[in-house]
C-alpha cells in the first residue's frame, strides 16, 4: 500500500484537504465554509460515519488494508460490513 500512496503524491502532488476536515478557529474561516457538515464520528453508531476524508482526486482510494491476522482480522471483518452496507 506504501507503494500505491507514494505513487499518488507523485501523481498529485500535495492536495489540499477537505473544507469540512478543516478547522475553523476564526470566523473568517467559518464564513468560508471551514468545518462545515463535518461529522464526528463518536456520534455515530460503533463510532463510524460514512464521510470523504480524502481529496476530491483521491475519493475511493485505499492505503490501508488488514490483514487476516490478530486484531487486524476484526477489523478487517467491520469494514468488509460496512463497505457491504455503503458501497461507494
Amino acid at each position: 500500500m506504501t507503494r500505491v500512496a507514494l505513487e499518488d503524491v507523485k501523481a498529485h502532488g500535495n492536495l489540499p484537504v477537505p473544507l469540512h476536515l478543516r478547522n475553523a478557529p476564526t470566523g473568517l474561516m467559518r464564513t468560508l465554509g471551514y468545518g462545515r457538515d463535518y461529522k464526528y464520528s463518536h456520534d455515530y453508531t460503533e463510532h463510524f460515519v460514512e464521510q470523504q476524508y480524502l481529496p476530491d482526486q483521491l475519493k475511493g482510494r485505499r492505503y490501508y488494508e488488514p490483514s487476516d491476522q490478530g486484531h487486524e482480522a476484526q477489523v478487517k471483518e467491520r469494514q468488509a460490513k460496512r463497505r457491504k452496507a455503503n458501497p461507494a
